[in-house]
């Protein structure tokens, strides 16, 4: 069943212009007649111009929009200066709504366009039908439409200036919930390498369990790539680094590791380099993400680590590789345990807090329970300091006293981080970050 309507009227062909009103009246018709209880909501989409304020361009409208009582409180026009900044205001209002399946009505001309609009701004958790604005009026039935198809005929430079369109838009944008905050280990010198863990501020996401510094994107979340890549330029540009040299592991929560310069492996929860001016990242929101630096070698390492990785061993996998690959002396090497669900939050079933008990006991509160409180961060202490790493090169907050805390508990600082134990399937990441110094 379709949930909202977006009629774009942003570019109307020179045929339809003068009769606009009327058209528009048209298809509200059939869409309060037609459609099934309750109603969708309408979004009215339409090109402010440059200097012309909202208000006026609303009041064009009103004629057409006066008579539909029953969408009154379903229907907005939405004006912007650009395609880009009309359909991102659109996401937001769906959003806030939690509405996932769309019909777009449009002019022919303008469907291969919003395609590529719509494949960067949205995510697969979203449906989207298109109909011909010059027919809409003549359908009988809201929920026969043609269906979203992959790809696009457009030319490579038209894609390149939406992508621009976009991209300029969104950096226009201000940033959400506070400055954007980077915190630091004092373990890790700062006159070799350039580090940090990232919270949830400064960023442009705005959905409550994303907001605002999200650094993950998937098909499963409302935050597109293109809002993800903004806020990954905006905390390189706070951090120091360049984006474009940026490399973060391919989650699979076990414990291949990637070497820079080497093939990558498909997925892997580690990852190693020697190079300068590369910088290398883990991601967490629960899930520990950890870095790895060695000053006498120069070289460094991220991994993630969530209960399954730690089991496998990721992050002295992640040491190994630093030792086989760049010579490193496995006692000079620095770890850093980055924010993630601490024992007094964190739970898994009976079975797998078996596997925690074979390593510590200590790692497990409440063993005979049906769900223990499992301690990750211990579990990932002792097996680095088995693997030779020295207790006094781990830093682990919930256990020393270090005078810049960067390992908080993300389930218990909502205002700080995100936490997927806490918010839920839609959740936002921040992640730990690395590289060595030019």
């Amino acid at each position: 069943m379709v949930e909202a309507v977006l009629i774009d009227l942003f570019s109307p062909p020179a045929n339809l212009q003068s009769n606009i009103q009327g058209l528009l009246c048209d298809m509200l018709e059939t869409i309060e007649k037609r459609s099934s209880m309750p109603a969708p909501f309408v979004y009215v989409m339409c090109c402010q111009r440059q200097g012309s304020e909202r208000k006026g361009e609303q009041e064009s409208l009103l004629p057409a929009l006066r008579d539909f009582q029953s969408l009154k409180r379903r229907l907005e026009v939405v004006c912007a200066l650009t395609t880009a900044a009309a359909l991102y205001t659109i996401k937001q209002r769906l959003d806030e709504k939690d509405l996932s399946i769309i019909k777009v009505i449009l002019p022919t001309l303008r469907k291969d366009l919003m395609k590529v609009y719509i494949d960067l701004l949205f995510t697969a958790v979203y449906q989207f039908e298109f109909e011909d604005l010059q027919v809409a009026f003549d359908c009988e039935n809201l929920q026969i439409a043609e269906p979203c198809s992959e790809g696009q005929t457009l030319p490579t430079q038209v894609v390149a200036l939406i992508q621009s369109e976009i991209q300029m838009y969104l950096e226009s944008l201000p940033s959400l919930k506070g400055e954007l905050t980077i915190l630091r280990s004092s373990l890790i010198p700062d006159d070799i390498f350039l580090h940090g863990f990232t919270t949830r501020t400064g960023g442009i996401s705005y959905i409550p369990t994303l907001s605002s510094c999200n650094l993950f994107s998937s098909s499963k979340r409302r935050d597109p790539q293109v809002v993800v890549k903004e806020n990954l330029r905006r905390l390189a540009n706070a951090a120091g680094f360049n984006p474009e040299t940026f490399h973060r592991v391919k989650i699979d929560h076990a414990n291949a590791v990637c070497i820079m310069g080497k093939t990558e492996p498909d997925s892997y929860d580690g990852i190693v380099t020697n190079q300068k001016g590369v910088t290398i990242a883990a991601p967490g929101a629960d899930c520990i993400p950890v870095l790895f630096a060695d000053p006498v070698r120069k070289a460094c390492g991220a991994a993630h680590s969530g209960w399954k990785g730690t089991l496998l061993g990721v992050s002295m996998a992640t040491v190994n590789a630093m030792v086989s690959e760049y010579g490193c002396n496995v006692k000079d090497i620095l770890v850093v345990l980055g924010p993630s669900v601490g024992p007094c939050c964190y739970k898994l079933p009976h079975e797998s807090a078996k596997e925690f008990h074979r390593i510590d006991p200590k790692c497990v509160r409440l063993f005979d329970s049906a769900n223990p409180y499992i301690d990750i961060r211990r579990a990932t202490r002792i097996l680095l300091e088995s693997g030779g790493i020295l207790p006094e090169n781990i830093q682990d907050d919930s256990v020393t006293d270090q005078k810049q805390n960067v390992t908080f508990c993300t389930a218990c600082h909502p205002d700080k981080f995100y936490s997927h134990f806490r918010d839920g399937t839609n959740f936002g990441t921040q992640i730990a970050f690395i590289s060595i110094k030019d």
